[in-house]
Parts: C-alpha cells; sequence; structure tokens
C-alpha cells in the first residue's frame, strides 16, 4: 500500500506542477498568477475541491502523443465563497498555452452540468491560446460543448468570467455568453481576430492592447462588466459581486443586515437637482444617499455613461439600480445605454433581484447616427426587458421624463409596481420649448413680437405640464415624495412588495428584437 500511496503522491505533484517550474516561473515574470494560485485566491481558505486532475488528452497526431500533462491544461472542481457552493475552472496557460482540446473542453463541461444540477454559480478564469490545433476539429467541438451549456445554463445560475490572459477567437464567444466578465488591465486581451490577421486582411496596424485591451472593452465595446488593476483586485472583486446575487433562479439574493437605518433622511438631497432644468448633475449622489451604507457596484462604469446600472442594498436586501445620469449626454437614451440597461433588467428578473429605476430622461439622443444605427430595435430591447420583467419594479422620477423615453424607463404603463416623483419631476410629451413650436406655431408667425410671444407661451407650458401632477391625477403616479423621503419610501415598497407573484402567458421563449 505504501508504494501504491507513494505513486499516487508522485502523480498528484507532477499534475501540480502544470507544465513545469520553467513555463511557471515566466507566467510569474508577467505579471500573472498560475491557474491553481487564481483558485486560491478566489476560494474560501481550503475549500477547494479538485476534479479530473489526471484527465490527459487522446491525441495522437503531430506528436502529441508524446506529451501529456495530468489535468490536460485546465483545472476544474468546486469549493466555497464566504460559505457559497461554486463551481470553477481555471485555464492552465503553462501547459500547451492554455489551449483546448476534447479532454480540456470535457473537463469544462463536467463541471457546468453539475453546477445546474445543484444550482450553483459557474466561474470561469480564462487564459487560452485558443483552441489545440493539432485536435483540429475535435477542439472546435469542445469549444460548441461549451456554448451550449452556457446557453442552456443562462438564467438558471449565474455565470461569470475572469479574463487573465489571451482570449482569441471561438474562445471569446463562451465568456460573452455569461453574465459578467471583469479583465485584468495590462495582462488580458479578447478580439475574434488577431493583430496579425487583420494586418494582413485589412492593412490595419493595431497592437494588442489596443485592439482588444481591458480598457478597450470597458470603454469602447462593452464587452467587459469590470476591470481590475491585478489578478488578485480581480478575484477578490468577484468574491464581492457574488454578494448581491442568488445561486440560482429559484433563490433570492444574500441578505446582508445593514448599519444603515432603514427611515433615515437625508436633508440635503433636496438640493442636489439645479434650479435650472437644463444644468446638469451627477445621478450618482442620489443613488449613494439612497442605498444602504452609500453603496454601489457600479456595473460597466466606462461604457454607454448615460446611463448608470449596478447593484446596491435597500435595507440589507439587493436590488438592481438603472438610472439616467444627466451629467453625460444629459441623460438621453441611446444605442448603447438602451442595450447595456436591457440586458442587467433581464439578468435582475432571472435572478429574482427587485428593479430600482431613477429617471432623468429628455428622450432618445437625436441624430442619424442613432437612426442608421437602429435606435428603433435598440431602444425597443430595454422596453421589453422591462415588459417582461416580472420582480418587483419601483421607479423615482427626480426630473425629467419625456416622450418615449418616460413610457420606457420602467413606467406605470409597462409593468412598474410602485412609481414615486419629486416635486421637481417633468412628465410630458416633450419640453416646454419643443411642444411650442409645435402646438402655437401659427400664433408665433403671426405675432408681431414673435420672441415675447413664444416666451409667454413657454412659461405658460411650463406652469401646467412642467410637474407630475397631472400624472398622479391619472394614477400615473402613486405618490409625489419629498427627495429625502425616497429611501424609507422605497424600503417600505420593497417590503411590500416582497411575495409579489406575477406571470406571464406560457410560450417557448419571447420574440425579444435582437
Amino acid at each position: 500500500m505504501k508504494d501504491k500511496i507513494k505513486i499516487f503522491k508522485d502523480k498528484r505533484a507532477e499534475a501540480m506542477l502544470g507544465g513545469g517550474k520553467d513555463r511557471i516561473k515566466k507566467q510569474h515574470e508577467q505579471g500573472k498568477l498560475i491557474a491553481r494560485e487564481r483558485i486560491e485566491h478566489l476560494l474560501d481558505k481550503g475549500s477547494f475541491h479538485e476534479l479530473d486532475m489526471f484527465v490527459v488528452h487522446q491525441c495522437t497526431h503531430f506528436g502529441l502523443e508524446d506529451k501529456k500533462y495530468p489535468g490536460d491544461g485546465v483545472v476544474t472542481g468546486y469549493g466555497t465563497i464566504d460559505g457559497r457552493l461554486v463551481y470553477v475552472f481555471s485555464q492552465d496557460f503553462t501547459v500547451f498555452g492554455g489551449a483546448l482540446g476534447e479532454a480540456f473542453a470535457n473537463k469544462i463541461c463536467k463541471v457546468m452540468t453539475l453546477a445546474m444540477k445543484v444550482g450553483a454559480p459557474v466561474i470561469g478564469i480564462n487564459d487560452s491560446g485558443g483552441a489545440r490545433i493539432q485536435e483540429g476539429v475535435v477542439s472546435l467541438g469542445g469549444y460548441g460543448e461549451i456554448f451550449f451549456r452556457n446557453t442552456i445554463a443562462s438564467g438558471v445560475i449565474p455565470q461569470i468570467s475572469a479574463i487573465m490572459g489571451p482570449c482569441a477567437g471561438g474562445a471569446v464567444y463562451s465568456p460573452a455568453l455569461t453574465d459578467f466578465i471583469v479583465m485584468t488591465k495590462g495582462t488580458s486581451h479578447m478580439f475574434i481576430t488577431g493583430p496579425e490577421v487583420i494586418k494582413s486582411v485589412t492593412k490595419e496596424e493595431v497592437s494588442f492592447e489596443n485592439l482588444g485591451g481591458a480598457d478597450v472593452h470597458m470603454t469602447r465595446s462593452g464587452v467587459a462588466h469590470f476591470s481590475a488593476e491585478s489578478e488578485e483586485k480581480a478575484l477578490a472583486f468577484i468574491r464581492k459581486l457574488l454578494s448581491y446575487i442568488p445561486s440560482n433562479n429559484m433563490e433570492d439574493a444574500p441578505y446582508a443586515k445593514p448599519e444603515d437605518k432603514p427611515n433615515r433622511m437625508d436633508k440635503e438631497m433636496a438640493s442636489i437637482i439645479p434650479d435650472d432644468s437644463d444644468k446638469p448633475y451627477d445621478m450618482k449622489k442620489v443613488i449613494k444617499a439612497v442605498f444602504d451604507d452609500g453603496e454601489f457596484l457600479e456595473v460597466q462604469e466606462g461604457w454607454a455613461k448615460n446611463i448608470l446600472i449596478g447593484f446596491g442594498r435597500l435595507n440589507g436586501h439587493s436590488v438592481g439600480i438603472v438610472a439616467n445620469q444627466p451629467n453625460f449626454l444629459a441623460g438621453c437614451l441611446d444605442i448603447n445605454a438602451s442595450v447595456k440597461a436591457g440586458r442587467f433588467v433581464r439578468f435582475c428578473d432571472a435572478f429574482n433581484i427587485p428593479l430600482v429605476t431613477f429617471v432623468d430622461v429628455p428622450g432618445f439622443l437625436p441624430g442619424t447616427a442613432q437612426e442608421y444605427g437602429g435606435i428603433i430595435r435598440n431602444g425597443a430591447k430595454l422596453l421589453y426587458a422591462y415588459c417582461e420583467a416580472t420582480v418587483p419594479k419601483l421607479t423615482v422620477i427626480t426630473r425629467k421624463a419625456y416622450g418615449g423615453a418616460y413610457d420606457v424607463m420602467c413606467s406605470k404603463h409597462v409593468g412598474a409596481d410602485m412609481n414615486f416623483a419629486w416635486p421637481s419631476a417633468e412628465i410630458a410629451v416633450m419640453g416646454p420649448s419643443g411642444a411650442v413650436n409645435i402646438i402655437f406655431r401659427k400664433e408665433i408667425s403671426e405675432s408681431k413680437d414673435k420672441e415675447a410671444t413664444r416666451e409667454k407661451l413657454v412659461a405658460e407650458y411650463a406652469e401646467k405640464f412642467e410637474n407630475p401632477y397631472i400624472a398622479a391625477e391619472r394614477g400615473y403616479i402613486d405618490e409625489v415624495i419629498e427627495p429625502q423621503e425616497t429611501r424609507p419610501k422605497l424600503i417600505a415598497a420593497l417590503e411590500s412588495l416582497m411575495n409579489k407573484r406575477e406571470s406571464r402567458p406560457p410560450k417557448k421563449h419571447g420574440s425579444i428584437p435582437l
């Protein structure tokens, strides 16, 4: 027995070395952790249980039969984060550059299948050169098997991707199918075709970083949801993100007992909005004043800045937050903002996370670029997401709510359960100036003093319509509240809706305007 145990220990030691000491050293020199170190940083100490440590590939082409490493380039298993079960796979760049083959893919598919069976999140740590060329179409089939499971698991268990090295070609589609992507600055890249291919086909010259680095995907493409300065910070961030979301679609998000008082009122909130309705302000100040302990975990902070999305808590309960940002493009809805918020709304609805929407929207962004780009189709994505959502939906109109954008931003008409408005709210088809130009075009054109007539009519229109009371008279606004009352009102409304049950007509699935 002793001899057999020694053989086992030797094999385990070999597996723990991955591609060998030299390659591990090179990985460290590049500022990157190795696969098992990443798992150690991610999971609770001592909680990891590894699966398939001794799996090896069965390929016999191109001399690969003489190059076998236990584990085949990916570490898989399960453990806990803050005591909650999670499944994880971590690609090992020291083995074949993290390239995916049949055995590699089967290991990932196994933990994904187990995660769906027991209702636990899957966290994938990506650091791979792509498909293992020596295995040909078999490696492509492996990617397909993973994509299929990503799709089946979507809306059932949370899926989080950490990009901690290269992620190219077909490999990028698995992270793209997951709920959140976290990238590390300087060492991670995502792209369909690399710089060399682009140069040969289009003659464009671009660096890895400018093509698919974290900053690009955080600010220009919207592919990444979060970025971090180091791998350790990225992994710690994933732990924090999980604290806001449930383990599966049958559970509620974790409750976190707040230090904040539920009836706290901040009188300074009344001074956040400028007296001049055309002046911008930072909606984040409103959000941080309302939610527990001033915490707001913002998602996709650098992309589509005219809308804010993220997580916060109300009296310990996790909620998803969507808010127009008047500080950027006046808070207008455009293509990117609609897509950004629409996807987030659908995530929250899938995982039983109530939605709180803050509205200050003058309308959809005008212009040929938006129309040609499909603002109609893309704006409809956000509208669809809100209409489809059955979780508790709370809305606060802080200032402008004009035109179709009023409807889209979780109005009473698309199923909001409780709609509040501040006294500063302006709810109308359009702003006073534009409305007067249309309604009183003839009167203004026939007037001797056109400007004076126009100013008088604008003032009259603003007095009559630039307020929340007509909507309140119709029941479209449930309550007009002072800004300082927002926190206690939202908490009371949320707690009253905790047992909300709402169904939609049975169907295979809707036809969202993708």
